[in-house]
């Protein structure tokens, strides 16, 4: 009894410490930092006009765009996904600069991959430098809770050094700056994007399920929206800047406990590293730092990708995001 007390009031300390970080960041209304990208009314600003409905449906998905561009910040959303049959939905937060640089895009990358009904949502992060598209940092994981039963924030910290991604104020990916990258990591200014869109062709088993618009409309809700970084003339060749100013509740890094928790997730919820794929790569990216509980953890989940066994694996896609084709992706 007593353990279930103290499981119990950790976890509630937990969600309180997460709850007060979404309450306290910086966030903008709609209107303050953000246009519609595409979509007409799938596109819909409710409450306060902090919180952000996007919607697919057989007409259309949509997105909405931050106004300015941004070198370096801590950006983030509060976001609910759709529920039931989701299979072929990909949802995607994301930062990218493809429209200013469409040979040697930088780009970071949420994105939610839908699924059968009784199976879960996955989630995948990517990066891009300088047009690295051939080379996608992808990694894919399972999560800890339903994202379709209520919000949770999601993270992005960019810095000159490093890329961090957070779940809940978790992080979950850590991904630091070395010599060996030069332009590979990405530097530019890039925008800050919000999608729906049809992903059928890849999205859910490589295509084997895809969306079935008897279940739409397929709505993605957005709250909590964060836009804390360096703005950036686009018309200015200089990208460096200080961010400022500074707020309590924008992390800087990573904290010791912080790190157990990441160490945690990676070995629970991680389904796929390219630094670990065997198959793809026969010796690792200069970048990557191998963990051998992680490695486990995906020999486990995967033994033909990540014990060294071979198999044919299909050319991956990569489509551009722009308002006509409603997003980009890796396949899977």
């Amino acid at each position: 009894m007593v353990n279930f007390h103290l499981g119990f009031f950790a976890l509630t300390t937990f969600i309180v410490l997460v709850c007060g970080a979404s309450k306290n960041l910086p966030i903008l209304s709609f209107d303050e930092g953000y246009s519609q990208l595409f979509g007409d009314d799938n596109l819909m600003v409710v409450k306060d006009g902090k919180s952000v409905h996007l919607t697919l449906d057989e007409r259309t998905g949509s997105g909405f765009v931050s106004q300015d561009i941004y070198s370096q910040g801590f950006f983030s959303a509060s976001i609910k996904l759709p529920a039931d049959y989701t299979a072929g939905v990909v949802v995607a937060f994301y930062m990218s600069n493809g429209e200013m640089f469409q040979k040697n895009h930088d780009e970071l990358d949420f994105e939610f991959l839908g699924n059968i009904r009784g199976k879960d949502w996955r989630m995948q992060t990517n990066i891009y430098g300088n047009g690295s598209t051939n080379a996608g940092r992808e990694e894919r994981y399972g999560l800890w809770f339903d994202p379709s039963e209520d919000f949770h924030q999601y993270s992005i910290l960019w810095t000159e050094s490093q890329i961090i991604f957070y779940v809940d104020n978790v992080p979950i990916r850590e991904f630091k700056r070395t010599a060996t990258m030069g332009g590979d990591f990405p530097s530019k200014p890039m925008s800050l994007y919000a999608t729906i869109w049809d992903g059928s062709d890849w999205a859910t088993n490589g295509g084997k399920f895809r969306i079935n618009y008897k279940y739409a409309p397929y709505i993605a809700k957005f709250s909590d929206l964060v836009l804390h970084g360096c703005a950036v003339d686009p018309t200015e060749q200089a990208t460096k800047c200080d961010i400022a100013p500074k707020h309590d509740s924008i992390p800087t890094g990573i904290t010791p406990e912080q790190r157990i928790r990441m160490q945690n997730f990676r070995k629970k919820h991680m389904q796929y590293s390219y630094c670990y794929d065997r198959a793809r790569y026969t010796v690792p990216p200069a970048e990557c730092v191998l963990d051998a509980m992680e490695a486990e953890g995906l020999r486990a989940f995967d033994p033909v990708t990540f014990g060294g066994a071979h198999r044919h694996r299909g050319k991956r896609h990569h489509r551009s995001r722009s308002s006509s084709s409603q997003g980009e992706a890796s396949s899977t």
